[in-house]
């Protein structure tokens, strides 16, 4: 059974940083593009961030050079550097692995195999 967990969130003041994790069970994550969402209250998911088996990345307009993805394949984990935290951060955050199609359509299509439960990220003073 294909399954993600999320951990690492929680409350931070604008300016601070968290690393999320993501520890994957089922599956190996060595051949498979991984990726992060979110979604705020009253909004959309989003795309974040995607990051290939061969180590091409993409990223978010509005997290570009303020996050960073990364993945461990022999711990099966998935990692979200956030640093400078803005308000607008605040959100449920996802992690996906097993990306179904092309690469460049990883934020369009979303099309992965296993999502995480999500979890919270709030952004506040």
């Amino acid at each position: 059974q294909l399954q993600l967990v999320e951990s690492g969130g929680g409350s931070v003041q604008p300016g601070g940083s968290l690393r999320l994790s993501c520890e994957a069970s089922g599956f190996t994550l060595d051949t498979y593009a991984i990726g992060w969402f979110r979604q705020a209250p009253g909004k959309e998911r989003e795309g974040v961030s995607c990051l290939s088996s061969t180590g091409s990345t993409t990223y978010a307009d509005s997290v570009k050079g303020r996050f960073t993805i990364s993945r461990d394949n022999a711990k099966k984990m998935i990692y979200l550097e956030m640093n400078n935290l803005k308000s607008e951060d605040t959100a449920i955050y996802y992690c996906a692995a097993g990306l179904r199609g092309v690469f460049r359509r990883c934020f369009i299509d979303a099309d992965f195999l296993s999502w995480g439960q999500g979890i919270q990220v709030t952004v506040s003073s």
